[in-house]
């Protein structure tokens, strides 16, 4: 997909790394969609971004957990532009809780949870299906954990439903080539608003302190190191279909043992 003169949704781009894609896409020269749900100020100010670049945008308001905003958020879209040509499935919720507490968590909270990260991607995925195929070249992304794969995460319900996203991701990829190719990035900790709030402060400090430490790239992601992949996923991948791409630093490689001092390397 050429990125210059295309049409993309972001969901949940108000903030964060999703805000952080939307830019970078909108410096590239697509056409961009700005989500949200409730972030109005900073959605808004997102949209200024884009269009201060150079970029037409749109902003819609849309819950991706209801199927009927999924169905919305591309019918406006495709009313403005006429087409669409690429989806990163952003937004996603958590409701943290005490994962060797079996009791912190009831059916809600996993509903809840599920229904935003899980049946929220598939509806906005199955919503703007039409208009990728129509494309001929369509692509979607999904953003994902690499909790899906260490167990860890600010819940069980959480962790469970980017397991869930992972194996979505693969049966998209199957079932929608070969006109729409379907990948999922994996990040680790995000210097974003939202870590801090969904893990707690402290448990936030004490994550990146060991990623400064133990992961080989020695430091937390910002969100634009995962938007750069996200952005790639989109353009520059066209044999690539159904990854799932490990964005962690290096961390999961780390297996418990500390980074050398930097000095022990210059020896």
């Amino acid at each position: 997909m050429k990125l210059d003169g295309a049409v993309c949704i972001v969901t949940g781009s108000a903030t964060g790394v999703g805000a952080a894609v939307v830019r970078r896409l909108a410096g590239r020269g697509a056409r961009v969609v700005v989500n949200y749900s409730r972030s109005r100020t900073e959605a808004e100010e997102t949209l200024a971004a884009c269009e201060s670049a150079g970029a037409e945008a749109l902003l819609v308001q849309a819950d991706v957990s209801i199927d009927a905003d999924c169905r919305r958020l591309a019918a406006e879209t495709l009313a403005r532009w006429g087409r669409i040509d690429g989806l990163v499935n952003n937004a996603g919720v958590t409701r943290t809780a005490d994962p060797f507490d079996l009791e912190a968590l009831a059916a809600d909270d996993f509903a809840h949870v599920f229904g935003v990260n899980v049946t929220g991607t598939y509806q906005m995925t199955r919503a703007v299906v039409p208009a990728l195929r129509a494309a001929g070249m369509g692509a979607v992304v999904n953003v994902s954990s690499i909790v899906a794969f260490t167990g860890g995460g600010s819940s069980l319900a959480y962790t469970a439903s980017k397991g869930a996203v992972n194996a979505l991701t693969l049966a998209l990829a199957r079932t929608l080539g070969p006109e729409i190719r379907v990948n999922a990035v994996c990040p680790g900790i995000i210097d974003t608003r939202w870590m801090p709030a969904a893990v707690g402060a402290e448990a936030f400090e004490a994550i990146s302190h060991r990623f400064e430490q133990e992961a080989p790239l020695a430091r937390v992601a910002t969100p634009d190191d995962i938007a750069e992949p996200i952005v790639w996923l989109l353009e520059g991948a066209d044999y690539l279909t159904g990854e799932l791409l490990m964005l962690d630093g290096g961390m999961r490689l780390a297996g418990g043992a500390r980074r050398k001092p930097p000095e022990a390397h210059a020896a």
